[in-house]
């Protein structure tokens, strides 16, 4: 019989053990003291957002709908800049819109040279 208790006893502290340890390393690891990654956007959304805004903008502009942009221009990671030359029957000759990914806003349109929105020739100088 006292074979049988101290049988009984060992695998009752082994599992208490293996509890108290699983229980400490879920402590050590809680998700607050994480980082959390970075977010870095992608060449792809940031042309969506673009192609999504800057047509819609250089049509209520001109006029003229905008399709496929002719030319593209990023840093991969703070602004996107789309342009498009106007064809037959279009009422501009070219258009150039850019897109600053952290805030989703267009911050430059320029169409036939002429600036239609400059948000930094806008913002207050320091």
């Amino acid at each position: 019989m006292a074979k049988k208790q101290t049988i009984i006893i060992a695998v009752a502290a082994v599992a208490v053990l293996g509890f108290l340890l699983l229980a400490v390393k879920q402590q050590s690891h809680k998700p607050q003291d994480k980082e959390p990654a970075p977010h870095i956007p992608s060449p792809i959304a940031m042309q969506g957002m673009a192609n999504q805004k800057c047509p819609k903008l250089i049509q209520n502009k001109t006029g003229s709908p905008v399709y496929a942009p002719s030319k593209s221009d990023t840093d991969q990671k703070t602004y996107m800049t789309l342009e498009w030359t106007g064809g037959k029957g279009s009422n501009f000759k070219t258009a150039s819109c850019t897109v600053l990914f952290s805030s989703g806003a267009v911050s430059k349109l320029v169409i036939d040279d002429q600036i239609v929105i400059d948000v930094a020739a806008n913002s207050p100088k320091s």
